[in-house]
């Protein structure tokens, strides 16, 4: 049988263009991943291309074509010296949808608390049929951190860390990542009223009582919880004037 001429070349071409993409959209998956799990922020650096290399066993050009690619999504960027870390690219993006010069509108708060309670009760069922006592004691370990939180940004930090795991247990990498995504957001609005308001024991007392809820499997007693948890800052844009955006409450008032 007569060989085709130039088609048997073409297609190990392809073949390997293929395997070359499938094995950077691999690493991209892969680094993302690590970036959840380690918990990195931003400007956190990411390991050295050797490192990335050794860790994922993949080859230096597959590690740099996907650095390039998370750079083109905003998530990482290269500085001077330190080499690749990540961007605040997304979570700026998503500061200016929800923010305005620095203070948060009545309208932006409630669009984002809805999404958060659309989100945060609806992970609530699988918590509830898999989740362990681990699971739990690990919830009441994270939510204890709040009370020794010595500034708003503390504050702000140990509530979001709670919130986080509590998305985590609903074993979602992008339901996980997207949370992830809406951090600097998420943490800007929990440091509302903190500094006027003594709300570390009521915040505390709060997430024990939506803790008790996933370990007593009550789905009911989750959601009704979980939705009255996050409507408690809409008292503090009560106190804003009709479309006017309310400036955050800091430590250095």
């Amino acid at each position: 049988m007569k060989e085709i001429v130039g088609v048997a070349p073409a297609l190990n071409a392809q073949s390997n263009a293929l395997g070359k993409l499938s094995a950077v959209d691999r690493l991209v998956e892969q680094i993302r991943d690590m970036i959840t799990e380690q918990r990195l922020g931003i400007g956190d650096a990411l390991p050295t291309e050797r490192d990335l290399s050794e860790k994922f066993q993949a080859g230096r050009n597959t590690v740099r074509e996907a650095l390039q690619v998370l750079r083109a999504y905003g998530m990482v960027e290269t500085r001077p010296k330190i080499g690749a870390v990540i961007s605040g690219g997304h979570g700026e993006a998503l500061r200016r949808l929800f923010a305005f010069h620095n203070g948060i509108s009545p309208d932006s708060f409630r669009d984002l608390q809805g999404f958060r309670r659309t989100l945060e009760t609806g992970v609530g069922e699988h918590i509830i049929l898999t989740a362990s006592n681990a699971d739990f004691d690990r919830l009441d370990a994270i939510n204890a951190r709040i009370l020794d939180a010595t500034s708003i940004e503390d504050s702000a930090r140990c509530d979001y860390d709670f919130h986080a795991a509590i998305v985590e247990l609903a074993g979602n990498r992008t339901t996980a990542a997207a949370y992830n995504m809406l951090r600097s957001v998420i943490e800007e609005v929990m440091r509302l009223g903190k500094a006027d308001r003594p709300v570390h024991a009521v915040t505390y007392q709060a997430h024990a009582e939506i803790i008790h809820a996933l370990r007593q499997r009550d789905r009911i007693a989750y959601v009704y919880l979980m939705s009255v948890h996050l409507e408690f800052g809409l008292r503090f844009v009560a106190d804003a004037a009709p479309n006017k955006p309310l400036k955050l409450f800091r430590g250095d008032r």
